[in-house]
């Protein structure tokens, strides 16, 4: 046997021999099992320990030149350490922020000696999740220093909710914070030191010496992710820099655009954009029916600037398959796949980003277990982020807020030019009379030799209501009246006659002929309400809204609904505003306010579309007020409530607007032939103009169904307006009558001509039989005949 030099001598000249000799013979736990009792002689056990220790180090650095997945480089320096530390097994528990929260969540776990990377890499599905203000790890990463319980029992910050979901039992620990820079990216944690009872000091220099190749490693793993992502943030960047401003016109274009060029970035199988109405105030006749209390006020969620959350159009882009598809949903129902969990609605409330990385075990939102959609998509993670016109953290976010911004800005000029483009319009029509015209009507220089300006305004007003035709000679004050047999200027005369009926200078006064439906309303509102009729076809266009639209007019494109009649309304806003035009002008703040937002209801609903609308309310407040008994009673009802007597007013309009349908035979059918020539005239525009064959009621080749198109509007539309005012109040009934004879006549014609086109049809089918085929004679002599 040689001495200690000679022996020490082989093994420097035989490297791999000792290699070999160490590895099968002198690990840690061999030596322990051959020395059962203590060593008197522990410098032999150094040495092998400094040369384990060195041979260790030289396998860590190799593994972390050659391998780029960090969970396998930590999964060989826990495997290490667990063997040297001798403790029964190690974890790592990464560190992530969700929703803002963060959260510790196992990546390897129970990792032993002999232990494969494949068993302790733990599946997204399966990973156990906790906070960082809960149990010793959490602490942990909170305070950043490493932490040596001897007794967990006795250590009020453990937590056993890892030992209950595994069936493990902890007896010491040692845990260690994985550091970049001063950011904690996860804890490392050795558990139950065998053959001691605690972890000692020393094992706490190693643990603390051998984690920092971990440090390392996940400090590596992060800066090359930190990488890539400011690397795919600067792509997306530079690419939105020439995007952005490719498509201004629309931003629902733009979100696609964005959307469907970005898609190669977003490592994802299917996403989908929902869009909110950014409307913040309801039009007035859409709050009708909550104000009455018929229908419940809206309660559900709404976004942090205060409009609901209601998505009216979803955009699904599906990726997984082997062929892209882009689906777009109009008015999605609630039931739809990117809907139905509630998550969608939660981030548009409370604007936040959320990323759910397993919805199977998320009990918050209600996602869907089974497949979506025939497909067989299974929802497994989702990330969800709200796209605001503000800046963002998220490059997608900052561009398509950057989008937002350019369209809102585009939209902004685009309304600026068709605002032009509408004014001078009006420019061209005229809104102010000529010094002739107004001498035509009040004649101050034959009576006062003086200009009007310069006249007393008492004398003019007893000259002005002198020179106006008496309502009485003009029938000004019956439901049949007809302007065919009047003049124009005797048509402005009987106008300002209608003021004076008011009796507007000294107080307003409506004459009780009109219906009695005066006596619901103020003085101020009569007075708006006759003004509001006068305006509320003002600079009509000739053509209805649907025109508008498909003519693409800058009216369409200004106002997205009731076109025309905000048109008149914005028109008559104008004439308002110039001082010298406007009747209002000595009202005071709040009443000028008042007449304006009753302009608003009064030519709106002059617009049939909204007339559907409000015709349930009205039939309401009809039944409501028909049992009562005292007319006291029924006034009460109405005017204490400004809504009702809001939709009164506009069916007032309404029924107004159709009074040429009530008026004489002679009367109506001429009107209706005036209407149904301008009809015929849009008709023709859309037939030439824009290559589009017309509906049958524009259609001029249809001119022969005229009387049965009236019976329908008549039956359809105008005769409930009558039939519930005439309930409402009987002195209505004359209109009802007259509507109910114009009916009549108009059925008469239609079955005239529909008895016409029988006719031709009958003669048609006629001539179109074939001609009947001669019967059989048999032997029957064609020269003789037998009486």
């Amino acid at each position: 046997m040689g001495d200690k030099d000679s022996v020490e001598k082989y093994l420097e000249n035989n490297p791999q021999f000792a290699k070999e000799y160490f590895d099968k013979k002198l690990r840690p736990e061999v030596i322990a099992t051959t020395f059962a009792e203590n060593l008197k002689d522990q410098s032999s056990f150094n040495d092998v320990s400094q040369i384990q220790e060195a041979n260790i180090i030289y396998e860590l650095v190799k593994e972390m030149q050659s391998q780029i997945i960090m969970e396998k480089v930590l999964h060989k320096v826990l495997q290490r350490v667990c063997l040297i530390l001798n403790a029964d097994r190690c974890s790592y528990f990464g560190l992530r922020a969700r929703n803002g929260i963060p959260e510790l969540t196992t990546t390897l776990f129970n990792v032993t000696p002999t232990s494969k990377f494949e068993e302790n890499l733990v599946n997204p599905a399966s990973e156990i999740v906790f906070p960082t203000d809960m149990g010793v790890v959490g602490y942990t990463a909170h305070s950043k220093k490493m932490q040596n319980i001897p007794d967990v029992t006795k250590n009020n910050r453990f937590s056993d909710f890892v030992d209950k979901q595994t069936g493990y039992k902890t007896k010491n620990m040692l845990s260690f914070p994985i550091m970049a820079d001063k950011e904690c990216l996860g804890v490392a944690m050795a558990l139950n030191k065998i053959g001691a009872e605690e972890f000692s000091k020393a094992d706490e220099e190693f643990w603390n010496k051998y984690l920092v190749f971990a440090q390392v490693i996940a400090t590596q793993h992060h800066t090359a992710y930190m990488f890539n992502v400011e690397s795919r943030r600067s792509q997306v960047l530079l690419w939105s820099a020439s995007k952005v401003f490719e498509e201004l016109t629309d931003i629902e274009r733009q979100f696609h655009k964005a959307l469907y060029t970005v898609r190669i970035y977003l490592n994802c199988e299917r996403y989908s954009v929902g869009l909110l109405d950014m409307t913040k105030e309801k039009e007035f006749y859409d709050e009708w029916p909550v104000k009455l209390g018929d229908v419940p006020p809206y309660s559900g969620p709404k976004t942090p600037d205060g409009r609901e959350v209601i998505f009216y159009k979803i955009i699904d882009y599906l990726l997984e398959g082997p062929k892209e598809e882009i689906k777009v949903i109009p008015g999605p129902p609630i039931d739809h796949w990117a809907l139905v969990s509630g998550l969608p609605t939660y981030v548009s409330e409370n604007g936040f980003i959320c990323n759910m990385m397993n919805v199977a075990a998320d009990e918050y939102f209600a996602f869907q277990k089974e497949p979506v959609d025939e497909t067989g998509f299974v929802i497994k993670n989702v990330l969800s982020l709200p796209i605001v016109n503000k800046k963002e953290e998220i490059a997608l976010t900052q561009f398509l807020g950057w989008s937002v911004l350019n369209c809102d800005t585009y939209d902004k000029l685009n309304r600026m030019e068709w605002r032009k483009d509408i004014a001078q319009e009006m420019l061209m029509c005229q809104t102010r009379c000529t010094n002739t015209e107004m001498q035509s009507i009040l004649n101050t220089k034959e009576k006062f030799d003086a200009e009007p300006e310069d006249c007393d305004q008492k004398e003019m007003y007893k000259l002005l209501r002198s020179n106006c035709p008496v309502a009485i000679d003009v029938d000004l004050l019956l439901f049949s009246f007809s302007d065919f047999p009047v003049t124009e200027h005797g048509l402005i005369m009987c106008g300002i006659r209608c003021f004076f009926e008011l009796n507007v200078v000294e107080k307003f006064k409506v004459p009780a002929e009109t219906g009695r439906l005066r006596k619901y309303y103020s003085d101020l509102d009569a007075f708006a309400m006759v003004a509001a009729a006068f305006c509320h076809d003002i600079d009509h266009r000739g053509t209805n809204n649907l025109y508008q639209t498909k003519s693409g007019s800058p009216l369409a494109k200004l106002h997205g609904s009731s076109i025309m009649e905000r048109h008149h309304l914005e028109y008559s806003k104008t004439l308002m505003a110039e001082e010298s035009l406007n009747i209002f002008v000595n009202l005071q703040k709040r009443q000028f306010e008042t007449v304006q937002h009753l302009f608003d209801v009064c030519i709106i609903a002059t617009d049939l579309a909204l007339y559907f609308k409000k015709r349930t309310m009205f039939q309401n407040i009809v039944n409501a007020t028909e049992p009562m008994e005292t007319e006291k009673e029924k006034i009460d009802h109405i005017s204490n409530n400004p809504i009702r007597k809001e939709i009164i007013m506009a069916m007032m309009m309404t029924g107004c607007d159709l009074s040429a349908i009530t008026k004489p035979w002679e009367v109506q059918s001429k009107v209706a032939l005036m209407v149904a020539a301008e009809f015929w005239e849009q008709g023709d525009l859309e037939r030439t103009v824009l290559d589009q064959q017309p509906i049958p009621m524009m259609d001029r080749n249809c001119a022969a169904e005229l009387p049965k198109m009236q019976c329908g509007f008549i039956q359809f539309v105008c005769a409930f307006v009558y039939k519930e005012f005439s309930r409402f109040h009987v002195e209505i009934t004359p209109m009802f009558d007259g509507l109910n004879n114009n009916l009549k006549n108009w059925k008469e014609l239609a079955d005239i001509h529909a008895a016409k086109m029988a006719a031709i049809e009958e003669e048609k089918k006629k001539l179109e039989a074939p001609p009947a085929e001669e019967a059989p004679e048999g032997g029957k002599s064609k020269t003789c005949t037998i009486a």
